[in-house]
C-alpha cells in the first residue's frame, strides 16, 4: 500500500494560518475604526456571517487576547466587563503605517 500523507488540500488552510488571518482581520478592523473604540462584540458582528457561529466567536475572540498578548491591542477591561473595549497600541498604529507605506 502506497505511503499516504496527511497533507492539507491546497484550499485548506492549516489552523495555523487561519488564525494568522483571522488575528490579521481583527487588527486591521481595530485600526480602520481608530481612534473609536471598539468593543470585542461589536468585533464578532462585524467580522462574523452570523454572530451565532461559535467557532467564529471564539476564533475572534482568541485573536484579540493574542494580539493583547503581543502588545498589539488593548482591552479595556473596566469592572471586569464581559464585554471589553479594544484600541490599538501605539506600536500597532506605527507599525501599521510603516507597512502601509511598503506597499505604495
Amino acid at each position: 500500500m502506497r505511503d499516504q500523507r496527511s497533507c492539507p488540500e491546497p484550499d485548506q488552510l492549516t489552523t495555523a494560518e487561519e488564525d494568522r488571518r483571522t488575528r490579521h482581520s481583527v487588527l486591521s478592523a481595530v485600526i480602520d475604526l481608530y481612534p473609536a473604540p471598539v468593543t470585542v462584540s461589536e468585533l464578532i458582528r462585524q467580522l462574523t456571517r452570523t454572530a451565532e457561529d461559535f467557532g467564529e466567536r471564539d476564533a475572534i475572540e482568541q485573536a484579540v487576547v493574542d494580539l493583547a498578548g503581543f502588545g498589539l491591542l488593548h482591552r479595556h477591561d473596566f469592572r471586569k466587563r464581559p464585554d471589553a473595549f479594544v484600541t490599538p497600541t501605539q506600536a500597532a498604529l506605527c507599525a501599521y503605517e510603516l507597512l502601509s507605506e511598503e506597499e505604495d
